[in-house]
């Protein structure tokens, strides 16, 4: 009996291990990015606004010039007069051969995600059901239409919806009968926070 307890301790550890290292490591993580935010705005800081303030300048005040910075730069971009301003910033990033493909891809997925302007289309998350089938997938529709794609693919009242994959920053899109589709009351932040985590239902406190 002795001899089999060396292998149990060790599996227990291992557990133990494991379910400690899930716990920790998004918890380390997010310190980590802030930390890094934090650092590199007071570098930044340090570096344009402490020569100006000297003995005035306060810790800390580098993120808040970051903040100031990040929200100055979203009302400019949503005023027309000087959005414009930014396409000059991005000639570099849309011109360049590879740039511009990497850019473009990320560019796209992130204003998906943007808050939409009146008369825009609404960001929707439906349930995909094909039919006479029990399976049901969730997704984002992406595309309220098939007007302008190329030769070849099926007409009608079509849509593309992009499936998120578990686990992963990827997924599939799909071009489906919008009579497939049903519309849930979820936000796409929730959607996208649940398929990250493969729907897992929240962890009860013991």
């Amino acid at each position: 009996m002795d001899s089999q307890r060396p292998p149990a301790l060790a599996k227990r550890l291992s557990q133990y291990f494991l379910r400690g290292l899930i716990t920790i490591l998004p918890l380390l993580l997010t310190v980590y990015l802030l930390f890094a935010l934090v650092a590199w705005s007071e570098s930044l800081a340090s570096y344009l606004i402490r020569p100006l303030l000297g003995s005035l300048y306060i810790p800390g005040l580098g993120l808040l010039v970051a903040i100031g910075i990040i929200i100055l730069t979203g009302y400019l971009i949503s005023r027309q007069d000087t959005s414009r301003l930014f396409d000059w910033v991005e000639l570099p990033f849309t011109n360049t051969p590879v740039v511009r493909s990497i850019y473009n891809s990320l560019k796209s997925f992130a204003d998906y995600f943007s808050p939409q302007s009146p008369g825009q289309a609404t960001q929707q998350v439906v349930i995909l059901r094909w039919p006479e089938q029990p399976l049901e997938v969730v997704g984002l529709v992406t595309r309220n239409h098939v007007a302008g794609l190329p030769t070849g693919f099926l007409q009608g009242d079509r849509v593309a919806v992009y499936l998120p994959m578990g686990y992963m920053i990827s997924g599939y899109t799909v071009f489906v009968p919008r009579a497939w589709l049903t519309p849930i009351d979820m936000s796409v932040e929730e959607a996208m926070r649940s398929a990250l985590i493969a729907w897992m239902p929240p962890r009860k406190p013991p």
